[in-house]
């Protein structure tokens, strides 16, 4: 196995808390310039593995990487990461978080996320509290998106908005990230993301309970990621 085909790695990753299990014995080999769908219902560990990934929870055995890196400091900067809740003060302005960004990521263009913006009709000047939900959602996209990073971690970024927002979400992440990179989405949402994906990770209680290349599965099957979903989750315990 050569590490430098992976973006990211886990081995026997596992984060418990007090009388809970998030995450039991991960192994991942996620590899460059494709997107890949982090697929399982509320509560299944989704959050918590991509928030260890992020560096923002320390496991509880086993390892990470980031294009062979340890998740660390150094992986950082490789990282572009959209939570799952909006992160900016209401009262501050779109035009702030672009300086914030511009300032503290290097691979970071202004120039990209402001014509993202122009297209959405979204002035810079606006401020968050004035923007709908689905405009800020947005916004935090463009942000995400406008950096040119190895691992895009978005953690339900069409779960609060309506169709004709997720349609623009997901075009947008499909024109924007680096072919040499890899993009996980989160969601459970599977249906309107399996269009873009080109893998699957099926996560349930913390384990992975089925994987693989989205168009495989479709021909193993006869059936859509959508349906595949369904079928293995219905028979699995409280789904």
């Amino acid at each position: 196995m050569i590490l430098e085909q992976y973006t990211l790695q886990t081995r026997g990753l596992t984060k418990t808390y007090p009388g809970a299990v998030a995450l039991r014995d991960l192994e991942l080999n996620l590899p460059k310039g494709k997107i890949i769908g982090l697929l399982g219902p509320n509560g299944s560990g989704k959050t918590t593995l991509i928030k260890l990934v992020a560096g923002l929870l320390t496991p509880t055995g086993g390892e990470i990487t980031v294009c062979g890196k340890p998740v660390g400091p150094q992986t950082k900067a490789l990282i572009s990461y959209l939570p799952d809740r909006p992160y900016f003060g209401k009262q501050g302005k779109v035009a702030e978080q672009l300086d914030f960004f511009e300032d503290f990521y290097q691979d970071f263009s202004r120039l990209r996320a402001e014509r993202m913006l122009q297209e959405l009709g979204i002035s810079p000047q606006s401020r968050f509290r004035e923007l709908s939900k689905g405009n800020q959602e947005k916004v935090q996209l463009v942000l995400v998106m406008s950096r040119r990073a190895k691992l895009y971690l978005l953690d339900e970024p069409i779960g609060g908005v309506d169709p004709a927002a997720r349609d623009y979400i997901l075009n947008t992440i499909l024109n924007n990230f680096d072919q040499d990179g890899t993009i996980v989405i989160s969601t459970h949402l599977i249906a309107d993301v399996e269009q873009v994906l080109d893998e699957f990770v099926f996560l349930h209680q913390g384990r992975i309970v089925r994987s693989g290349n989205v168009d495989q599965a479709r021909e193993e099957t006869g059936k859509s990621l959508d349906e595949l979903f369904r079928e293995v989750f219905k028979c699995l315990p409280n789904c």
